[in-house]
């Protein structure tokens, strides 16, 4: 992870950090005590880190740190919990050559559309050659944008009006990328909770039209979650992942949160991958999530 997005992430999570931090310090005396415990359990509660999770960190500091400690060594213990919890979340991204699809689902204001967009551009570093896919066909406002976020990183965006049916610009989309030399296929689907089976029976229709065309199903079916939703992703995920069977996420707006813990349960419950996280509307605010640099600054301020 480049140090700049180091700095980003650090900062983005700051009212996390501070949710934890800000809870600990008046119980810490340099002793390990049952107010310590008490206070720790706490802080990541309010972080959302889940009971579950919180059980279990606070268990572990209870058993390995010593009676007397530092600030320091604290931290330190915590945050190799943390990452510990975390590192099966990670996951190397690559696709195998030639044509690739990558599906991304999530409701509405996920910030799943600027999503598409981040990751075409990180793509374009890796060498390859995307093209994006404007099939949330019912909302003009997101073909639109798409639009125009293709044109600022400079990626063709096939889209159709408005209201015209999904399967068919995907499936067009997928003719065009063949004909011209595209590796990778980038499509931003619709996230209508509110119409869940619609939903759900449209994204498995695009899903189908993959399928068909390549002979296999997406390469990749990403879900994008917002950080400031906390647990709730998971009632999101399993509603998503029931309709494409996802393959990964991605995590958005983390710097807007104070409950960015919420990701321990979401990847102890959902058991996906984190493939990029965001920390800004920035079209460079994505890198790869790193388990480590990720627990590293939830509590380094």
């Amino acid at each position: 992870m480049a140090e700049n997005f180091w700095e980003r992430l650090r900062s983005g999570l700051s009212r996390t950090r501070e949710t934890i931090l800000g809870s600990l310090g008046p119980a810490l005396h340099g002793q390990r005590t049952a107010e310590l415990l008490a206070r720790l359990e706490e802080a990541l509660l309010s972080a959302d880190v889940g009971l579950e999770e919180t059980k279990r960190i606070v268990a572990s500091v209870r058993e390995k740190l010593p009676s007397r400690y530092s600030w320091e060594e604290l931290l330190a213990m915590v945050e190799g919990i943390i990452a510990a919890e975390l590192a099966e979340a990670e996951r190397d991204f690559s696709l195998p050559s030639g044509l690739s699809v990558l599906l991304f689902v999530g409701v509405n204001g996920s910030g799943k559309t600027t999503t598409v967009a981040k990751v075409g551009k990180w793509l374009m570093a890796q060498g390859r050659k995307p093209l994006l896919v404007a099939a949330d066909t019912f909302r003009a406002a997101a073909i639109e944008q798409l639009q125009e976020l293709g044109q600022a990183i400079g990626v063709e965006v096939v889209a159709q009006k408005p209201g015209a049916d999904p399967g068919a610009v995907v499936h067009d989309a997928l003719v065009h990328a063949r004909v011209a030399g595209y590796d990778v296929v980038l499509v931003d689907t619709a996230g209508r909770l509110q119409t869940k089976k619609p939903l759900m029976e449209e994204l498995g229709k695009v899903r189908r039209v993959v399928e068909k065309l390549m002979n296999r199903e997406p390469d990749e079916r990403i879900l994008v979650v917002d950080a400031t939703v906390g647990q709730n992703a998971i009632s999101q995920a399993q509603l998503f992942h029931e309709a494409v069977g996802l393959t990964g996420m991605v995590v958005t707006k983390l710097d807007g949160t104070a409950r960015g813990g919420a990701i321990l349960p979401v990847v102890r419950t959902l058991k996906l991958p984190i493939l990029w996280v965001g920390v800004g509307k920035g079209l460079e605010d994505l890198a790869p999530f790193r388990a480590a640099e990720f627990a590293r600054a939830l509590l380094r301020g």
